[in-house]
């Protein structure tokens, strides 16, 4: 059991960090997770 399992989740990954695509195939690997946003931003 995973604590996505069933959520939808948004995701806001860091330029210089971990990018959103990067997170996005992570939470892919839960299959009743659903990704509704997801973007890569720059924090300065």
């Amino acid at each position: 059991m995973s604590i996505l399992e069933g959520k939808k989740v948004i995701i806001i990954g860091d330029r210089d960090g971990v990018p959103g695509p990067a997170i996005e195939e992570c939470v892919k690997t839960v299959d009743s997770a659903e990704v509704v946003y997801s973007a890569t931003e720059c924090f300065v």
